[in-house]
């Protein structure tokens, strides 16, 4: 997409005079390796975004970057004014209170009941044990749509949802001011992927958070989203271009006319499983038409 393309459709978006988020030309590499390269945007307090992009572009080491779980290898992230990578020890875990995460699989300790799993980060930031504590977490259990009897079990002893909910009511407890969610509705059915983007609408009414979604669900990304940022592999990406391909609001995901966001978008291989079948050779008959089957669409396309 060409950059001042870009530049409008984010505008409305990216410019606010006090983001409570804020990258400035974020670079991560390892080694050789470029994950991200030069991501500056802004996000307004309020805003929820949908970080999409295929596997391997940097969506969860973004967030991971975001809130100093890994330092960048250049650039600034700047949370409510403050350069979170210039902050000592000390001043990060008073930060982190601000912050609430969703893992992608929950993440929650096996050995641990659900009371203890919901409860972890009240004693983590010295509220003490006592019936304070126990009606918090009750209540963080009641907001996600689970009935206290959960709390004395296992996470073993759970569904896959009622896991994600439990993940849910943990990044909630401290009632954080930014929200970051990974893959939230993986590995879930139809129905019950529903359900957690009503939880995540349903927070984003009650508290003036900050959400950051990263998720292959489109239907999630546009239902829960005010704005959605699309990452392309770095490696990928012609000398000069922008590793952030798309920039604005869900409805303009149908109108864009980069083909990497269409074929994201709408679920279709093309040009990158071509691009696959090339690396990989195809010496067998099966596969050399497959591949003259998918070089025929990408040329009708065109």
């Amino acid at each position: 997409m060409d950059d001042t393309i870009i530049e409008q459709i984010a505008a409305p978006f990216s410019k606010s005079p006090s983001p409570i988020v804020e990258t400035v030309a974020l670079s991560l590499k390892f080694g050789r390796q470029v994950v991200l390269k030069d991501i500056s945007i802004q996000i307004p307090k309020g805003q929820t975004v949908a970080i999409i992009g295929e596997s391997g572009c940097g969506k969860t080491m973004f967030l991971k970057t975001i809130v100093g779980l890994v330092t960048p290898s250049a650039g600034k992230v700047i949370f409510d004014g403050q350069d979170i990578h210039t902050l000592n020890d000390r001043e990060m875990t008073g930060l982190r209170k601000r912050f609430g995460f969703v893992f992608q699989n929950a993440a929650l300790f096996d050995s641990m009941t659900i009371n203890e799993n919901v409860g972890f980060p009240l004693r983590q930031h010295g509220v003490p044990r006592g019936r304070k504590a126990e009606s918090m977490i009750l209540d963080g259990l009641a907001e996600v749509g689970l009935p206290s009897d959960v709390a004395l079990k296992k996470p073993s002893q759970l569904s896959g949802g009622m896991r994600k909910r439990v993940g849910l009511a943990r990044a909630l407890i401290l009632q954080p001011d930014l929200l970051l969610y990974d893959e939230p509705t993986t590995g879930l059915d139809p129905i019950m992927s529903d359900v957690i983007n009503e939880l995540m609408l349903r927070t984003r009414k009650r508290y003036p958070v900050t959400s950051m979604i990263v998720t292959h669900d489109m239907h999630s990304a546009r239902r829960v989203a005010d704005r959605i940022i699309m990452l392309y592999p770095y490696s990928r990406l012609k000398p000069g271009e922008s590793q952030i391909l798309f920039d604005g609001p869900p409805d303009l995901l149908d109108t864009t006319q980069d083909r990497r966001v269409k074929q994201f978008v709408q679920g279709e291989a093309g040009e990158r499983l071509m691009e696959m079948l090339t690396s990989r050779g195809h010496g067998d008959l099966e596969t050399t038409n497959l591949h003259d089957s998918i070089a025929k669409k990408v040329t009708l396309e065109e």
